[in-house]
């Protein structure tokens, strides 16, 4: 089975690369689903999380609110480093146990783990082939304020609290600039599967 991880920046167009590889046969893992699971009442990190952030963070049916959480842990790096603390080490070991099953269910399938802190984990490591997906600045900030219903000053305040785009890049064995149209990036991707069906590091 090929193991590719995926990442980028927020709001660079993770999901629309998801999905346009999910059209193409790849299965996809979402990091960020397994750790909205990992947060919901009776999960592992539901009380753990709230013994951090506090009760103010449940909604009227006692789940996690993840947009309270999100205003909290996004307003510094301590904060956001105390969630990732708690959850991150619980996704990547979810995730890996899920990948080693996979193996014998799909000998021959490519599956790509979308994970937004793959590089600063060190999770990366786990992959053959690292995709680092990219836009403009201008245009990760439209998308964060449009996707998110954020003031440009809050985007601002969450691209900065992350590890900038132009690093990560540094880390990509291939990369995918979605700045454009969606037939733009969709070319891009069907020449990176045509790429990977062609190279005998998939055995």
């Amino acid at each position: 089975m090929l193991r590719i991880g995926l990442t980028g920046g927020i709001a660079s167009g993770k999901s629309t690369v998801c999905g346009l590889l999910q059209k193409q046969g790849c299965f996809i893992i979402d990091a960020d689903k397994v750790a909205h699971e990992l947060i919901l009442k009776g999960q592992p990190c539901y009380d753990p999380v709230i013994e951090a952030f506090g009760v103010k963070i449940l909604d009227t049916a006692g789940e996690i609110d993840r947009r309270k959480l999100g205003s909290i842990v996004f307003e510094g790096q301590a904060q956001l480093e105390a969630l990732n603390k708690i959850i991150h080490p619980r996704v990547i070991r979810q995730i890996l146990a899920q990948l080693d099953m996979m193996e014998t269910e799909r000998p021959l399938g490519t599956v790509v783990v979308d994970a937004s802190l793959m590089i600063e984990s060190g999770f990366y490591k786990s992959f053959k082939r690292l995709v680092v997906v990219t836009c403009t600045p201008a245009r990760q900030m439209q998308r964060l304020i449009s996707r998110d219903e954020l003031s440009e000053e809050q985007a601002r305040q969450r691209i900065s609290l992350q590890m900038p785009l132009e690093q990560k890049l540094r880390f990509a064995d291939y990369v995918i600039d979605n700045s454009g149209s969606l037939e733009e990036t969709e070319a891009q991707v069907d020449a990176l599967v045509k790429e990977w069906s062609m190279t005998p590091w998939t055995a």
